[in-house]
């Protein structure tokens, strides 16, 4: 079992410092604990439930237009907030890190594109990344902007609607909208319907991308988890990996998650107080 590492004492912040210190080729899974600090809230709890219904599945996204209607309208809303936010001091923590030669690779499982904006290069968008719009039928990419535009201008008055509630993936609660109306741009090379650069829940992690996280966590000293509860398969698998190769495993996290059994080191704190704290203690010492 880890230590049990109090949010209120340093001496979770010394632990993880000394674990920096000692492994210095690591493989990072993040989750989306490490964004709340950014204003993009998390799924789940500190008991690890799911704050909100969960996300819509592929199946239903590919299955009905009603449902992308829905899906687009209310992420023409949220989409603003994922694009405003900014990284916090998680997300520049490890982009030093990455910067001194401490990162081997970074796999996050979040959308938001929050660890390239505050300097990392070293990362795999495990689930994709919300900046991106793809074709269901001939595969062609797009930039989101544009295609953020082309939305707002067939649907007057959608991109300035007020949204209480923004999940991690851009979905904007928007309650009882009406969305038979709703407009939806099509692929500008071949008609075909677009969905949003991400994994839906339900559709398969591209297996490149499996494959490279896979190998990253074989060539490191140890295994970083930031901000995840580790509850989806998606994530867990490289700390059980981590665990049942021997390799050592910290996780920087509030509540419960997944593997707190198979830890090395817990930290029960919020990463984006944490994480800098021990990376500058890291780096006075170095």
């Amino acid at each position: 079992m880890p230590d049990a590492i109090g949010t209120t004492s340093q001496t979770g912040e010394q632990h993880l410092r000394d674990f920096l210190a000692r492994h210095r080729r690591l493989a990072v899974v993040t989750g989306a604990g490490c964004s709340t600090e950014s204003g993009i809230p998390d799924y789940r709890g500190p008991d690890g439930t799911w704050k909100h219904k969960r996300p819509m599945s592929f199946r239903d996204f590919t299955g009905s237009r009603l449902a992308r209607r829905r899906y687009w309208a209310r992420s023409t809303v949220g989409w603003r907030r994922i694009a405003e936010a900014r990284p916090n001091g998680a997300h520049l923590a490890l982009a030093r890190l990455e910067e001194a030669g401490a990162v081997h690779l970074l796999i996050t499982q979040n959308v938001d594109g929050l660890h390239q904006k505050a300097g990392s290069r070293r990362v795999i968008d495990l689930h994709g990344r919300l900046d991106r719009v793809e074709c269901l039928d001939c595969r062609t990419g797009y930039r989101r902007e544009p295609f953020q535009a082309e939305l707002e201008r067939l649907n007057p008055g959608w991109g300035e609607a007020a949204a209480p509630t923004v999940r991690p993936d851009g979905d904007a609660d928007l309650g009882d909208a009406d969305y038979a109306a709703f407009e939806l741009p099509v692929c500008p090379r071949c008609g075909g319907d677009l969905k949003p650069g991400v994994v839906f829940f339900g559709e398969p992690v591209p297996r490149q991308r499996t494959a490279a996280a896979f190998a990253a966590v074989a060539e490191a000293e140890a295994v970083l988890v930031v901000g995840s509860s580790l509850m989806v398969w998606s994530g867990y698998r490289f700390a059980r990996e981590a665990a049942a190769t021997g390799k050592p495993l910290a996780i920087v996290n509030v509540g419960t998650t997944r593997a707190d059994g198979e830890a090395t080191l817990k930290v029960e704190a919020r990463c984006g107080e944490a994480l800098p704290r021990a990376v500058a203690a890291l780096a006075q010492t170095a």
